[in-house]
């Protein structure tokens, strides 16, 4: 068989043999670039970064290493159970490689797990929402100021519709009059902006994941129980309602966030009070009652914020998120302005179900 030359310049980098390399794609990010790099002997998961997203690589690397520190020093005093995916050095004790055009890294490869990109059942969803909740607690004294912004503005709100208005002057691939309809709509939701304002000061600056997808935990094979938290990419200073608002943008429906069966795309209620018992339960002796307040505002804030986004970047040409047809980013924001539109038609249930998990 053919060795692949990207396989077998990576294997000798980090280590590995390179006897029967292979290479192969895993997962389903956005962003990066993520690969399964294996030998006879070993295994690592690799990921050509994307540079434009994070223009200094270097940075996300050394915020994930922080991370990693703290919660391995939690680990080894009892205090976080779960395990921890760590960077792996080059035998040049480097942690960035360039390779293929790009800037490569390499990390543990953790066996045994799974990951589902739709909750199936209330247990999945409670289980996630807890392994996350865990992680927020271990790292609620790690000093959120020691981390870069590697994507300044990440969940500033009113910095995305500025970016989305200049795209619509722009109109640089003549798409505007292709979604003038989602245009509207996310014109009319403008509001959210000053809701989000009134909260500075109220809520304590965190360190946050940033990014809690459900496809960024895995799950044990042989348990189903939680096995890691993953992706650590956009860990930065930031509030907890964006870790709970995106763990019900992406648990909540049962679709996956680019489908385009719309009349199915909506909120599961049990699968909404699974996600705030399963969150609060490890935070709930310092967590803030101004933050849970805040849950339901993140609720709102990041199934629209994301569906915005994704409608910028088809405005725009597709610069940013990766896509597998001229349409995926419209469809992915239709997907997620429709959950956004039951998140609002249920407000009462939703905002009841957090009533009842706040004490």
């Amino acid at each position: 068989m053919k060795s692949n030359p990207v396989a077998t310049y990576l294997s000798e980098h980090f280590g590995l043999s390179t006897d029967n390399v292979t290479l192969k794609p895993i997962g389903n990010g956005h962003i990066n670039t993520t690969m399964l790099l294996k030998s006879e002997e070993n295994a690592l998961v690799v990921q050509k970064l994307n540079t434009d997203v994070f223009p200094n690589p270097e940075h996300l690397v050394e915020n994930a290493r922080l991370i990693e520190q703290h919660l391995s020093e939690k680990h080894d005093n009892g205090e976080y159970s779960l395990e921890i995916i760590r960077h792996v050095p080059t035998i040049e004790n480097d942690f960035l490689v360039e390779c293929d055009q790009g800037v490569w890294r390499a990390l543990e490869f953790i066996g045994g797990s799974y990951s589902e990109d739709v909750v199936a059942t209330i247990s999945q969803a409670q289980t996630a929402a807890n392994a996350f909740g865990q992680f927020a607690l271990a790292l609620q004294d790690f000093q959120a100021d020691q981390l870069h912004h590697v994507i300044p503005d990440f969940h500033n709100l009113a910095m995305r519709f500025d970016a989305f208005k200049k795209v619509l002057v722009k109109d640089s691939v003549n798409r505007v009059a292709l979604c003038q309809d989602d245009i509207d709509f996310c014109l009319a939701q403008q509001s959210l902006v000053e809701e989000l304002k009134q909260l500075e000061g109220n809520i304590p600056l965190r360190p946050c994941h940033n990014d809690t997808k459900i496809n960024n935990m895995l799950f044990c094979k042989q348990s189903d129980d939680a096995k890691a938290v993953i992706d650590l990419d956009t860990c930065m200073p930031g509030y907890w309602l964006f870790d709970f608002g995106d763990m019900v943008r992406t648990f909540c429906s049962p679709e996956q966030e680019d489908s385009t069966n719309l009349s199915n795309v909506r909120v599961r209620e049990e699968i909404f009070a699974a996600i705030v018992k399963g969150y609060v339960e490890p935070l709930q002796d310092v967590i803030t009652d101004a933050e849970k307040e805040s849950f339901w505002l993140g609720t709102k804030v990041m199934t629209f914020m994301i569906g915005l986004r994704f409608l910028t970047d088809f405005i725009d040409g597709d610069n940013y998120f990766a896509t597998k047809h001229a349409n995926h980013n419209l469809e992915r924001a239709r997907n997620q302005f429709a959950l956004y539109r039951d998140i609002l038609e249920k407000e009462h249930t939703l905002k009841a179900i957090l009533e009842i998990n706040k004490g």
